[in-house]
């Protein structure tokens, strides 16, 4: 009998995922043969977030900021694909008829609908749950962490080691565009009661078991290389068990790579 190829989930928001951190992984799934599915919140396709797409209103910074030529490549080819334009909604999710899931990130306030969703949480809790391997990018792991596991009613990511994108990635590339972009590098603007500036890093600590669970990985004050295909030198991920983290686009070829071996069982 013919071995069925593993099949993928990948949900997304309806608008402003980031185009790197959901291509490059997926054509890393995509190459090695496994199946991918993706899901939104209506079932309609999903639209990048335009400003890391081309650079848009990005000015100066715009090669540095905006998704990379390998970035672009891998978003050309995964526009092209059937399973991109023909997404599930959230609602149809059935985690039991999934191998694993992919979660990405994307600092757009339209993420806060895929960040935010209870029903999409409840999802991503049945896989974690269920001890099926997990992937999480940048802000997918922030989507992660507010996931709460119905076997001990605490964060999935409770007693699990994780990256994500840092406090300081996150407060640098707003004040650097704050000027012209206002608070675009800021998915949750709001600060605490006390006036302070909270970071998804800072909400992504709050739900593991100590803050020494969180790593920040190389690269002083914030990481500026890039991994490539074939080079991932500068990419950084985590890997506890049957979850993989990375911070940001620069981490995604590594993060990709390390997925197709997680789920191969190397």
């Amino acid at each position: 009998m013919k071995k069925r190829n593993k099949k993928i989930l990948i949900p997304l928001p309806n608008y402003g995922f980031d185009p790197t951190e959901s291509s490059v992984p997926w054509m890393y799934l995509n190459d090695a043969g496994f199946q991918t599915v993706f899901a939104t919140p209506d079932g309609k396709p999903a639209q990048a977030d335009i400003r890391m797409l081309t650079g848009k209103d990005l000015g100066v910074l715009k090669s540095v900021l905006m998704n990379d030529k390998n970035g672009q490549r891998a978003y050309a080819k995964l526009e092209k694909s059937s399973e991109f334009h023909h997404p599930i909604s959230y609602e149809q999710i059935d985690w039991n008829e999934f191998d694993a899931l992919l979660l990405s990130g994307g600092h757009d306030k339209g993420m806060r609908e895929y960040l935010g969703s209870a029903l999409l949480q409840e999802k991503v809790a049945g896989f974690f749950d269920a001890k099926k391997p997990v992937a999480a990018i940048c802000h997918g792991t922030l989507l992660a962490g507010r996931s709460t596991s119905l076997k001990t009613g605490r964060s999935v990511l409770y007693g699990r080691k994780t990256t994500g994108l840092t406090r300081i990635q996150e407060l640098i590339s707003y004040y650097l565009t704050k000027l012209y972009l206002k608070d675009y590098y800021r998915t949750y603007p709001e600060l605490d009661h006390d006036g302070k500036i909270v970071t998804m890093q800072d909400e992504l600590v709050s739900y593991l078991e100590s803050p020494d669970d969180y790593s920040k990985g190389p690269g002083f004050p914030i990481p500026l290389g890039r991994d490539k295909p074939g080079n991932f030198t500068n990419g950084f991920t985590v890997c506890d068990g049957n979850y993989l983290s990375a911070r940001w686009p620069g981490d995604a070829h590594r993060f990709g790579h390390e997925f197709v071996i997680l789920l191969n069982g190397e």
